[in-house]
């Protein structure tokens, strides 16, 4: 991966095959699956199993599952297992309701005994390298970031990224990374640490790189729509300038290719409807877009969708000229 490696975060919704094969394009250095209920793989869950698909050239991957007990996390390892990904990733870091009220994810932080025992059980379980993702702690006054590291390395898992957040803030306020370097300065601490939280450019990238002793980042929401960033990233890291930002063709190019994986992957139907989600994101702040956007949303078929991405990868610079994409539309 690399002496400082980038990471695609996994997040639900969003990390799918389709997703990580323009992240991978674009340079990331390792991905995760979405994270999967160990409840729906030991039961089959149809859409849990769909979740397990990963592909060659998506390595090095991890397949990141959650749960809170203990023996169901152990199967749900075994499953995994025979899908021979590259790691397996525990989340104890989700903050959404639905999950933290069952004990899974963050829930775990408010009991670092349990979390121990399940990583060690899980470990101890299969051949695969595993890994965890959590939080500071469960709020403000309860971070237990340093405590938790400690006790996840004498578990025996082999990296941990933290998001630099608590779960009270979910996705809110400002990633605290000075948690992080308490982390990294541990003498005991031995195993690679990855930071996660509010890195959305380049120069915050270097910046946290060099404040906060991290062994590569985990990058999560600055990639939808803009895969582009650990290209970016890694051209700063080498040259200290700053890469063009992507023009509408290349927008529209990309676009395409994750379009066509999405409905690959899913089918036309499922993988058009779910492709609705990305367009404002990939075409964020192009002006004269509007009305582009309202076709890409509303058609249910693949060639009218095509045809808008053929226009806009036909255009050079980075804006739709004025009135065009009327013209454009009323042709079409």
């Amino acid at each position: 991966m690399g002496d400082f490696p980038l990471l695609l975060a996994p997040m639900e919704d969003v990390s799918d095959p389709p997703f990580r094969a323009v992240c991978k394009a674009q340079g990331a250095d390792l991905l995760y699956t979405e994270f999967i209920s160990s409840e729906g793989l030991i039961r089959d869950a149809a859409k849990s199993l769909q979740k397990l698909d990963i592909f060659e050239y998506e390595r090095p991957i991890g397949v990141q599952i959650f749960g809170e007990d203990l023996d169901t996390m152990r199967e749900a390892a075994a499953v995994v297992e025979r899908v021979q990904p590259d790691l397996l990733d525990i989340n104890y870091g989700c903050p959404v309701h639905k999950v933290v009220c069952k004990g899974s994810g963050a829930a775990i932080l408010r009991d670092p005994d349990k979390m121990q025992r399940l990583t060690r059980a899980i470990v101890e379980s299969t051949r695969l390298p595993v890994t965890v993702k959590t939080r500071l702690g469960w709020d403000e006054q309860s971070i237990n970031i340093v405590e938790v590291a400690l006790r996840l390395q004498d578990a025996g898992i082999e990296a941990l990224s933290i998001h630099a957040r608590t779960r009270k803030q979910m996705y809110k306020g400002e990633a605290d990374w000075s948690w992080i370097r308490k982390v990294k300065d541990h003498p005991d601490i031995v195993i690679p640490i990855f930071g996660n939280g509010d890195i959305d450019s380049p120069q915050k990238a270097l910046d946290y790189r060099q404040r906060y002793g991290v062994d590569g980042l985990m990058i999560g929401r600055a990639t939808i729509g803009n895969p582009w960033i650990f290209a970016q990233i890694k051209h700063y890291f080498a040259t200290g300038e700053l890469l063009a930002e992507p023009s509408l063709a290349e927008r529209a190019r990309v676009c395409r290719q994750h379009l066509l994986h999405s409905v690959e992957w899913k089918g036309e139907r499922t993988g058009l409807l779910e492709m609705r989600r990305h367009y404002a994101n990939y075409f964020k702040g192009v002006a004269h877009f509007k009305p582009l956007r309202t076709l890409l949303v509303t058609a249910n078929e693949l060639p009218p969708i095509l045809e808008v991405l053929d226009y806009l990868e036909g255009l050079e610079g980075r804006e739709i000229p004025a009135d065009q994409a009327e013209r454009f539309l009323a042709v079409a």
